[in-house]
């Protein structure tokens, strides 16, 4: 049944006038009339009387008027379903305690109204994230395909933003009162990232720092989430971790852990953006300029050799 004809039907029916119908339509009233003519035929019912003062609706016109209203109502709706324009962004996140959640919620708190759905997706390797971009499950993802060369051809990747580490320790640990460390204070104490999925971008990062800085970063053990990574920690007098500075955790008051800078060098986890190549999402470009409004960090920063390249990109197509 076609849905312009139910429209059309639907407007004639409100407005009582066929050529109100069609201004409103933008078509002419020979359309409109027409339309609901081939409606009456596969119908093989009369909808309209036509009267001195316009059209009114017949008995059968009565009783199937509330049906087409909800089938042209169930149609916009699922047309602003999928309308980049209408519908929220849909951006992919590591975890909604990562320092992308936070900063997409610090962005959606400074712009009131913003229509933003934050999801997770449930995959470690990256260039399944590029594939969910590319078939348009999410309208950009958080994550870096460290070989640009694997990217699919129609997902770009950009600079997000670099976030800062800390070491987070339990008050026993030997390094529990320092205000700040340099990475080569480090060495020699363990540095528990449990759960490292290989193939993931992050296991890239802890593998290259591990390597520059000769740090010992063990990743053995299943990983049971932060809590009892938490939990470790505070009991222990030997155990450490690392976190980003703008990853939000919590814990008891009892546990009493520290999180501590770490500078000269700061270290850096660069952060990326997947998005479409072509046509993203109208409310992607604002995204993308308040991240490279965060501050920079200090010029002495460590950040792994495929980090990408974090100055702006003038032809950036997020720009269009």
């Amino acid at each position: 049944m076609d849905t312009e004809a139910l429209r059309s039907f639907v407007r004639a029916a409100d407005l009582g006038q066929v050529g109100h119908a069609a201004a409103e339509l933008g078509v002419t009233q020979q359309a409109v009339s027409k339309r609901v003519a081939g409606l009456e035929r596969e119908l093989g019912v009369h909808l309209f009387t036509r009267t001195a003062r316009g059209v009114e609706l017949t008995l059968d016109g009565q009783a199937f008027l509330p049906h087409a209203r909800a089938v042209v109502t169930g149609v916009d709706r699922a047309v602003a379903a999928v309308r980049p324009g209408s519908r929220a962004l849909r951006v992919d996140v590591l975890g909604l305690r990562s320092a992308q959640a936070v900063v997409l919620h610090d962005y959606w708190r400074s712009h009131p109204g913003t229509r933003l759905d934050v999801v997770t997706l449930k995959v470690e390797d990256p260039l399944l994230a590029a594939v969910a971009v590319e078939s348009g499950e999410v309208d950009a993802s958080f994550r870096t395909v460290i070989d640009r060369s694997a990217l699919p051809r129609g997902v770009r990747m950009v600079h997000a933003f670099d976030s800062p580490l800390e070491l987070l320790v339990g008050p026993r640990h030997p390094l529990a009162a320092a205000r700040r460390l340099t990475p080569s204070r480090l060495r020699e104490h363990r540095i528990w990232v449990p759960g490292i999925t290989p193939r993931s971008e992050w296991a890239e990062f802890y593998h290259q720092l591990a390597t520059d800085f000769d740090l010992r970063i063990d990743a053995a053990g299943p990983n049971f989430g932060n809590e009892v990574l938490q939990d470790t920690l505070a009991d222990s007098p030997d155990v450490a971790t690392l976190v980003g500075a703008r990853d939000r955790y919590t814990w008891p008051a009892h546990h009493d852990l520290r999180r501590i800078p770490i500078a000269e060098p700061t270290i850096a986890y660069p952060l990326s953006l997947l998005h479409p190549d072509a046509n993203p999402h109208p409310g992607l470009r604002p995204v993308v300029d308040h991240l490279r409004g965060l501050p920079c960090l200090p010029g002495d920063t460590w950040r792994p050799s495929w980090a990408p390249d974090p100055d702006p990109d003038p032809d950036d197509t997020t720009r269009k």
